[in-house]
């Protein structure tokens, strides 16, 4: 829906990810320091982080507490609901994603739906690795190399100067104005084009210098091909970034030069490319070669040479 209130739905989702973090914490640390009294142990000697905290230490401690079989039956029940909610959001932005780039092929009777039968499919077929005995250790390495870390930083980084640089973080703030009718608050375009990226950069270098290589507990380290694996992983998402980037620069005409400063500079809200969209509509025509125009190829060489002068 275009009219939807998205900047307060993005706000409210940020402070209830935040809340529940925090909660998670208070409910997390407060069974490890049951367990640590009860041991008397320090707590870092209770239990290590990763996926052992969550299936080894919490059940432990909860068959300390009163009423064992009750806390149990929580937490685990959380934990399906968890996973379905990840699930129902991760298949939801891959599906949307695909479809608004090929609508006139998916939106089209039962496609959608088969579409997202089949990812399931797959995705479950896959899952069926993880629950293997030797799948935790799969799913470790998927989850250090693949699901966080330098890969997420990377891709975000790129994301955000997209959005506040390339795109524009003016444009942006008038596309959500016209969506809801009011201006976000002005410290958005200052975290859009500066505070996010550096962030995210920080974390980047922060995360390679203190890199170490995948421990899969009781100081077993990763083998060579486990690592690769995971190396593998993560160049698939990354090297999207380049694949993209070349096949924009080669599809583009112009020059070398024209190419990069057109493909790499925000487009002002009174350009003519952009003339012809009406926002009155959910749905805008985008096309790799020719972002968000509906002008035939040979008259962009007219865009960039405007952009250029």
């Amino acid at each position: 829906k275009y009219n939807n209130d998205c900047y307060k739905d993005s706000f409210l989702l940020c402070l209830l990810n935040s809340s529940t973090s925090f909660l998670a914490g208070f409910a997390i640390f407060s069974v490890l320091g049951f367990m640590a009294e009860e041991q008397g142990v320090d707590i870092a000697a209770v239990a290590q982080s990763g996926p052992g905290l969550a299936f080894i230490a919490y059940p432990r401690a909860v068959a300390m507490m009163p009423l064992p079989q009750l806390w149990a039956v929580c937490f685990f029940l959380m934990i399906i609901m968890l996973g379905l909610d990840t699930q129902f959001v991760s298949l939801e932005a891959l599906m949307t994603s695909v479809t608004d780039l090929y609508p006139h092929l998916i939106r089209r009777g039962r496609r959608r739906e088969l579409l997202l039968l089949v990812v399931c499919v797959v995705c479950f077929l896959v899952g069926l690795v993880m629950v293997t005995p030797g799948g935790l250790y799969v799913f470790q390495i998927y989850d250090h190399f693949s699901c966080s870390g330098a890969s997420l930083l990377l891709l975000s980084i790129f994301q955000s100067l997209a959005i506040g640089w390339v795109y524009g973080a003016e444009r942006f703030s008038s596309n959500i104005r016209d969506m809801t009718g009011y201006d976000p608050l002005p410290v958005f375009r200052l975290c859009w084009k500066y505070l996010t990226p550096a962030v995210c950069t920080a974390t980047f270098i922060f995360s390679l210098v203190r890199w170490s290589p995948l421990a899969l507990g009781k100081g077993l380290v990763a083998p060579l091909w486990a690592s690769t694996l995971g190396w593998l992983l993560t160049l698939s998402s990354v090297s999207l970034l380049p694949i993209w980037a070349i096949y924009a620069l080669a599809t583009t005409p112009g020059t070398l030069a024209q190419r990069f400063q057109f493909l790499c500079s925000p487009t002002p809200v009174s350009s003519p490319a952009f003339s012809h969209i009406s926002t009155s509509s959910s749905m805008l025509t985008y096309n790799p070669v020719r972002p968000f125009s509906g002008k035939p190829k040979e008259q962009m060489v007219e865009l960039i040479q405007e952009k250029t002068t």
